[in-house]
């Protein structure tokens, strides 16, 4: 019997093991695939709190996942902004860094509920997305559907060449 409870204690610490392994994989990846991606939200001055302190506030940190994709001719970014209207957001490009910026608003649908969880964050924001070469931004377009911002920017001819004559 105590040869069995030491094989089971054995095996359930190897278990552990793997699974606190997996965990901190899972944390790693989050760190360095996300870090970039954690904007900070500013709340206005008219945002509606919490009645008391054990209701849920909204959080003031939430991820904004992008990709940036080079292409032949194009950078492609890729931003996931659910629940955003397209004319609350702002697009800057300076140097080689997109600069989004907006606002996701808060709608009530509920006049007088409690929230139990509340992990969607509100208010202003601005992101700063570092693109792998120079752009040129007069060329550049943007749409917005189901949630995804898409920015075409089409790449610049620095190092394009041609012959220039004498004269």
């Amino acid at each position: 019997m105590l040869e069995t409870l030491k094989h089971s204690g054995k095996l359930i610490g190897q278990e552990l093991g793997r699974a606190w392994e997996s965990l901190s994989d899972g944390w790693r990846e989050l760190l360095n695939r996300g870090s970039d991606s954690l904007t900070h939200f500013i709340r206005g001055k008219d945002e509606k709190q919490p009645a008391s302190k054990t209701q849920t506030a909204f959080p003031r940190w939430s991820l904004l996942a992008c990709e940036v994709e080079e292409r032949e001719k194009e950078i492609v970014v890729r931003v996931e902004l659910p629940g955003m209207r397209k004319e609350d957001c702002r697009i800057a490009v300076e140097g080689n860094t997109l600069y989004l910026s907006g606002e996701k608003r808060y709608a009530s649908e509920t006049v007088d509920g409690t929230f139990h969880r509340m992990e969607r964050a509100y208010g202003a924001f601005q992101r700063a997305i570092p693109l792998p070469r120079s752009v040129d931004i007069d060329k550049a377009t943007a749409s917005y559907d189901n949630g995804v911002l898409i920015v075409s920017l089409p790449k610049e001819n620095a190092g394009a060449s041609r012959t220039i004559p004498v004269l």
